[in-house]
Order: C-alpha cells, then structure tokens, then sequence
C-alpha cells in the first residue's frame, strides 16, 4: 500500500479524479450525476446549511490541531486603528490618539509570543480576526518575535485580505460569524479587548455573557484603556441598576500598557473556574 488507510474502500479522492474521465453525454453532463461532495451547487443549497456549519467548524479544528495550536491568547479590537506611523491619516482625532494601542497590541503579543516559544510554541499563540488594525498589530508582534500567530478573517461586502503578518497555513476564512466567534474562544486561554466598534463590542459582550452565565470557564479578560471603555460603557450604572452583579464587575480588568496586560494574565486568579451560578439572579 502506498498510503496509511484506516480502511480498504476507494477513498473520495480516487473517486472524483475517475468521475471526472468519464465521456461526456447528457446523463454525465446533467447536474444531477454529479458527486454530491465535489457538486458546489448542491452544497450551497440552503438546505445544506448544517453541512456548512460542520465543515467550517471542523476545517479549522483539524487544521490547528495538526499544526499543534493547542491554546491561544485572543486579541479582539478595532480595524480602524491606524499605527502611530499613519495616524495623520486618521479620520477622527480620537482615532489618531487610539493609534498609541496599535503599539500596546503589537508588543503585548511579542511578549507573549515570546513566553509561548519559551515553552515550546503550542501554548498561547496569539489569535486575531486577521484584519486591519488592532489585529494587524497583534500578528505582527507574534512575528516579530519568531512565532506563529493565527488569524480568523470573515467574508464581507467590501474586500478584505487577511493581514501580512499571519501564519499562512494559520489563516483561515469564514462564511458564519457565529462559528468564527467559537473557533476565537474554543482554546482561549485569555481574551484581551482593545478600543473598536461594533465587532469588537459584539465579541466582548458575547464573550462576558458566557462567563457570566458558566457556559464558558473564567480566563484572564483584560480591557485595553479605561477611558475609552469607561465612556463607551456605563459599567457602574448597571449594576447599580441590578441588571448585572457587582460581582460582574470582577470577570474583567482594565489595563493600560502591554508589561501590565502580561503580568495580569499571569496573576490571574480563578483562571479555569465556571460559574456554578449567576450572582443576583434568584434559585
């Protein structure tokens, strides 16, 4: 045999090159003969959906599990984050003063790309959404210090390439927010949140619920600058109101610098618990 097989059946690959030599006639020709696995119309039937859920929940998990990716440190924030080098060209001034996180995402993820080769390069890889922005600066501070950065792009309406500091055989590609969203937090071993809009709102508040709720264990969450999180959100008024716990209040910690973020990922305490219940909530 020239190749390890789990069984002794014709596999799908020996099967679409001989269907693909058949004569061509009406019946070979007529969509309906076609493989059903190499049959993209068919696959992209809305009845199909579960299917694609799957493979894109599944590609990525085999992906990194053979590249050895066993856990990673998750940088959400911003596109629109320039680096300080082209903050002129900014659209706002308050883009413009954000840009100094472009540099804190950048060197927090050297330094913990650094710690992660230090101990053998499968743990804590850094993870972005792959984009612009902060998630440019994040794999690219992996890369500057040698590592491997993984980064999780999603089709959109205008065009969008992952960035040139992703691992390319880390560089993957969604059609489905919400499986994107899983694959950031599957081997999450701390999630960092810098300034952004509505994505990065969107993951942070997803990301809060499901520690708060127990459906996720408790990891390092760190909050990149308290004035812009501290204006952009009421935290004190909600629990004042009782729609979240004071103890809510203790799931995340703000940050201002990358030295600060690491050393508070490192003294984290409760990493790896899960909520047994909801503070405030009645029994």
């Amino acid at each position: 045999m020239t190749k390890d097989r789990r069984h002794l059946m014709r596999d799908s690959q020996e099967d679409q090159r001989t269907a693909g030599q058949v004569p061509q006639t009406p019946q070979t020709m007529s969509p309906s003969y076609r493989l059903a696995f190499t049959d993209e119309e068919f696959l992209l039937r809305d009845e199909l959906r579960p299917v694609r859920w799957q493979l894109e929940l599944m590609k990525p998990e085999l992906l990194m599990n053979e590249a050895g990716v066993n856990s990673t440190v998750v940088l959400f924030g911003g596109a629109r984050i320039p680096e300080p080098a082209q903050k002129h060209a900014a659209r706002t001034q308050t883009l413009a003063d954000l840009s100094a996180f472009y540099e804190e995402a950048r060197a927090f993820a050297r330094r913990v790309t650094e710690w992660s080769l230090s101990e053998g390069g499968t743990e804590n890889v850094i993870v972005t959404g792959g984009g612009p922005g902060v998630m440019e600066a994040g794999n690219r501070g992996a890369e500057e210090a040698g590592g491997r950065s993984v980064g999780l792009n999603i089709v959109l309406p205008h065009e969008q390439a992952p960035n040139a500091y992703v691992t390319p055989e880390l560089a993957f590609n969604f059609h489905y927010f919400a499986i994107r969203k899983m694959h950031f937090l599957m081997r999450a071993k701390a999630v960092c949140v810098f300034p952004g809009g509505f994505g990065t709102l969107d993951e942070l508040f997803e990301t809060l619920t499901l520690i708060q709720t127990g459906r996720m264990k408790r990891v390092p969450f760190l909050l990149f600058g308290r004035a812009f999180w501290e204006k952009i959100v009421n935290w004190e008024a909600l629990a004042e109101a009782g729609t979240i716990a004071d103890e809510d209040l203790q799931l995340f910690k703000f940050v201002e610098t990358a030295d600060e973020a690491f050393e508070a990922m490192r003294s984290w305490t409760h990493a790896g618990e899960r909520r047994e219940h909801i503070p405030g909530r009645r029994e």
